[in-house]
């Protein structure tokens, strides 16, 4: 695996809000402010991912992931990640997501150097919500043993392609209002990357990544390189 290995309590949560509701921003207390347009703009912060939130996890469609290497002069990374079934809440202050081969490996990288990470969550329907999930992060490669205990807990069945499960430590769970998140529909999950990788043999991801994902952009270490030998199947180790 690669990677490094004060919180308040819960505020009243803020009523729905419609889409021509009226936003005041409170300072003291959660909840909603005087009149029957009007709520709060207030923070919470969790100690842990109760089944409300988790449910709420669970229904969105989206997140991202961001991560940063360290010093000033690296470059910031930001990545969007979809398909149902590859995020889960793993225990109280423990999520992971199921990574699949793609052209860059940023994340990885930044993981191996300093562990740092934060993912995010917005509602695109339904009443406004932000959700930070900051941490640290470590890679699970797909050949690493502890990959096997990990991946029953991610819905998605395809194997071919994956290339690691990202595992985060939670340090902080927070919301915030979302109130300025567009509204938007959500049609489907695209089924390009399963389309283009189900096809694909495990020799094929072994030579793509080897040559695309063992350094990020700025050169730090990302995946180490792996004989054409090792399969993607858990349990196989690296030559």
């Amino acid at each position: 695996m690669y990677g490094p290995a004060p919180i308040g309590r819960v505020v009243a949560r803020s009523p729905k809000v419609g889409r021509n509701a009226r936003a005041t921003w409170s300072h003291t207390s959660g909840g909603a402010d005087d009149g029957d347009d009007t709520i709060s703009g207030m923070a919470s912060v969790y100690e842990q991912i109760d089944d409300k939130l988790a449910d709420w996890i669970s229904r969105q469609h989206v997140f991202f992931v961001g991560t940063a290497p360290s010093g000033g002069d690296g470059s910031v990374n930001v990545s969007p990640k979809g398909m149902a079934g590859t995020f889960a809440v793993l225990g109280p202050r423990t999520v992971g997501y199921l990574d699949y081969t793609g052209s860059g490996a940023e994340t990885i990288a930044h993981l191996r150097d300093n562990g740092r990470i934060v993912i995010m969550f917005c509602a695109f329907d339904g009443p406004p919500k932000i959700v930070r999930l900051h941490g640290q992060g470590r890679v699970v490669p797909a050949h690493h043993p502890d990959f096997a205990r990990y991946r029953p807990h991610f819905a998605k069945d395809r194997t071919q392609g994956q290339r690691s499960i990202i595992v985060i430590q939670l340090e902080r769970i927070s919301d915030s209002c979302g109130f300025a998140v567009p509204l938007m529909d959500f049609r489907a999950d695209r089924d390009v990357l399963d389309t283009a990788q189900s096809r694909r043999d495990d020799a094929y991801f072994t030579q793509y990544r080897n040559k695309h994902n063992t350094s990020s952009i700025d050169r730090l270490p990302a995946l180490d390189p792996v004989s054409d030998a090792v399969s993607d199947r858990p349990g196989s180790t690296p030559a």
